[in-house]
């Protein structure tokens, strides 16, 4: 990811990842966010000026081959269809393009599992229901663990990426929880 590239951050929402996106593509790059949230899409436009688009990772409403680079932020547990997903990534990026995704996955140490779950599904809600008063937010912390808990294990996410032709494809795990996967789209033969 560089200077003057073009970047489609799915699943923006209010563009955590793609506000350090645009500090590595600066003002001669684009930058797109996608998103199925307008609320969302509102936050990210406001507090980065970037273009936005409503659209879900499985259809995403724009023409194919024209983005040099594609990241989605810890929403891959969010998606109905892996190979459609990934089948769409491959036909918005430019042949070379590169996808990157980011996410948390369950850790597979049982201490370290049990303590995150612990602090996700009764230390986070109690403070938010301490400290924000809002039942609601409580359960979206609950709600955040049980989709961790579902997520997809990394063998088949590395897979449905092959399967929709990408190339290149490789994971790294960081603090054991912390998962990055990388793959490309292959570059046109040129004769």
């Amino acid at each position: 990811l560089g200077s003057g590239m073009r970047v489609l951050d799915v699943a923006t929402g209010t563009g955590l990842v793609a506000r350090e996106a645009l500090t590595l593509i600066g003002p001669e790059g684009r930058l797109v966010g996608l998103d199925p949230s307008p609320v969302m899409l509102a936050e990210a436009r406001n507090a980065l000026g970037i273009e936005t688009v409503e659209g879900y990772a499985e259809a995403i409403p724009l023409p194919g081959d024209q983005f040099d680079f594609l990241s989605m932020g810890y929403a891959l547990r969010h998606v109905k269809d892996l190979e459609t997903t990934f089948r769409e990534y491959l036909r918005v990026l430019k042949p070379g393009g590169t996808v990157c995704i980011l996410e948390i996955q369950r850790p597979e140490n049982p201490v370290h599992r049990g303590v995150l779950k612990f602090y996700l599904r009764v230390v986070v809600p109690a403070l938010a229901r301490l400290l924000l008063r809002r039942p609601d937010t409580a359960r979206l912390w609950e709600y955040f663990w049980d989709t961790i808990e579902a997520c997809v294990p990394p063998a088949t996410i590395q897979k449905s990426l092959e399967a929709a032709g990408f190339t290149e494809v490789r994971s790294a795990l960081i603090l054991g929880m912390f998962r990055e996967y990388q793959a490309r789209k292959p570059a046109r033969n040129v004769p």
